[in-house]
């Protein structure tokens, strides 16, 4: 992984098909919530694919805790769909065949001279594509496990709103007051409840438009 890919950084806002051949960009499927990357070999992998089932079974904490989850596979489109079918996984798979994240990261996997993948990664991102935390999965146990990302989600939660913590007294003020600016989602700087609900059902089509190719 590239030097620069650590906490407190922005990662890259790549554009790549997902597994209904639209383009998608990143910082569009994220919206302003909190997001969980996950770069995969492929469904070839049983690494990956028992480590997407673990992460399909968490899926549901995700949404309530406004987490978007997204992978990227450098299968074709067919293999791709294939892989997210067969996990049951309803977030969004972008597929990468020209290898632009694996060149970009830095993250080939040359110990496999059978397959052209990408080093496992999974991670954590808060708003805007800030980088919280990387994990390294060539070895399974590099990993995070879900009780890690519960952990990960909870103090990058934390730092991101204002309202963590509603029985602070100057906050209960301001909310009788009418000032909801530090409140998520009601806060005049904020998206808006229907907005909201749409990133949390997964409905890309209809709170971000279709990325443009660079």
């Amino acid at each position: 992984m590239r030097q620069d890919i650590s906490a407190g950084a922005k990662f890259p806002d790549y554009v790549l098909p997902d597994h209904t051949k639209t383009p998608r960009r990143l910082s569009d499927l994220q919206g302003d919530q909190l997001m969980i990357l996950v770069l995969t070999r492929g469904s070839f992998c049983p690494k990956d694919r028992q480590h997407m089932l673990e992460l399909v079974r968490f899926h549901p904490q995700f949404v309530v805790g406004y987490t978007q989850l997204v992978t990227i596979t450098t299968d074709d489109w067919h293999t791709t769909n294939n892989y997210r079918q067969q996990t049951a996984a309803p977030w969004p798979f972008l597929y990468d065949e020209e290898r632009i994240v694996q060149k970009d990261l830095d993250i080939k996997e040359y110990t496999d001279s059978s397959h052209d993948v990408m080093i496992p990664h999974t991670i954590v991102l808060g708003r805007n594509l800030q980088v919280f935390k990387v994990y390294d999965g060539y070895y399974y146990w590099g990993r995070p496990s879900v009780s890690e990302l519960h952990a990960e989600l909870r103090e990058l939660a934390r730092k991101t709103y204002r309202d963590w913590d509603i029985t602070d007294a100057e906050l209960r003020q301001k909310w009788k007051k009418g000032d909801k600016s530090d409140f998520y989602p009601y806060g005049d700087n904020s998206i808006s409840m229907d907005e909201l609900m749409l990133q949390m059902a997964g409905a890309v089509d209809q709170f971000a438009g279709k990325a443009e190719k660079p």
